[in-house]
């Protein structure tokens, strides 16, 4: 059995905020998590994403994690349920957390800048350039707000 990343993006360009290190440095195929409820123009700007990551070999839009993708030997990158304050990462963190709880490997992530693990991003301006590129429809938000590429991390939860 092959050891895979999951990483689940509850919007278009979480996967890129929360997991550019991952996405950068990961030896393995990498599949990707998107909420269904996304509008067909950002659906689109997410094809883009293989041309940067060659890495990424799935993508999916769902309202969970697929079955197939449920597997021990991955790991999943799966939004912090107590730090992030939008709902959606909020639902699909509790979901890991669930997974966590049953022994699958979960890493949490945040987008959110008063979490105590983020901290500053190795080459933040590539970082920048791959949301720029692949997402140009929400290049205001990080146009004006550096915090969308100069920083993120991760945490693991003992139970």
């Amino acid at each position: 059995m092959s050891k895979e990343i999951v990483i689940v993006s509850p919007h278009p360009d979480d996967e890129i905020i929360g997991n550019y290190e991952v996405l950068t440095k990961a030896d393995k195929s990498i599949l990707i998590v998107y909420d269904a409820d996304v509008y067909l123009e950002r659906r689109e700007e997410t094809k883009k994403i293989r041309d940067i990551f060659p890495n990424v070999k799935a993508q999916a839009f769902q309202t969970t994690i697929p079955q197939p993708f449920l597997q021990k030997s991955n790991t999943f990158y799966v939004p912090d349920p107590y730090f992030e304050t939008h709902p959606v990462h909020r639902r699909w963190g509790f979901l890991g957390e669930q997974l966590a709880r049953q022994g699958f490997d979960v890493i949490f992530y945040s987008t959110i800048m008063n979490t105590p693990y983020i901290r500053e991003v190795e080459f933040s301006n590539l970082k920048e350039s791959a949301l720029n590129n692949i997402y140009p429809s929400q290049e205001t938000l990080w146009k004006y707000d550096n915090k969308y590429f100069l920083f993120e991390g991760h945490c693991k939860w003992i139970f």
